[in-house]
């Protein structure tokens, strides 16, 4: 991939973000770090509680084969450092009926960042970073784990609630949880039409 966009930091967050980075060896040590703080921090990204940078290894190895593929973009928000303390990654759809909207996958802000908007600053770039993939794109379809505030976190964002399967995440002790799925539409971008910043600021 060749068309990685950038985004200059918000003054307040110092984030920059990167649409399709260069995967070096520091950057997926840097997102196997943030997914076991993130995970570890009590986070729902598809593990619990008690994990390591190596745990997180092999569903990071898929996201990256998706990318070599094609079929998988990435979105992340760097620190001043280059640190990535934010990411989301795209699932595109190959079904032919389906290529107009894609799936956002392993949202995650780090820990230390939780609370200062940055949350809502991702969604926004993500959004951007959506129709700079394919000004076609008409919506972001995600899932979520319920009992957790994720779903009212999402509504906040412009996404609404469009399913949900009760009890369909065991989590500790063999507590059930709902997998909730969020939607957001999109309005494609009319051919011609101006692109949006790839990362807008947001409240």
């Amino acid at each position: 991939m060749n068309d990685t966009r950038t985004a200059a930091p918000r003054p307040d967050l110092g984030l920059r973000y990167v649409l399709d980075p260069a995967v070096t060896p520091a950057l997926v040590d840097g997102l196997a770090a943030l997914w076991a703080d993130v995970v570890n921090a009590g986070g729902a990204v598809g593990f619990l509680p008690g994990v390591t940078r190596d745990d997180v290894k092999a569903d990071l190895r898929k996201h990256l084969i998706g990318m070599a593929e094609g079929t998988t973009r990435l979105l992340i928000g760097t620190s001043e450092r280059g640190r990535p303390v934010a990411t989301a990654f795209f699932s595109l759809n190959t079904h032919r009926l389906m290529r107009h909207w894609v799936w956002l996958k392993t949202v995650m802000v780090h820990p230390e960042r939780q609370g200062r908007g940055t949350g809502r600053e991702l969604m926004a770039a993500a959004s951007a970073a959506a129709r700079s993939i394919d000004p076609g794109i008409a919506g972001i379809r995600l899932t979520c784990r319920g009992g957790l505030g994720l779903e009212r976190f999402y509504a906040a964002c412009g996404y609404r609630e469009v399913g949900r399967v009760p009890g369909a995440i065991k989590v500790d002790g063999g507590e059930l949880r709902d997998d909730v799925t969020m939607w957001l539409p999109l309005t494609p971008r009319a051919p011609g039409a101006p692109s949006e910043p790839s990362a807008p600021g947001a409240d």
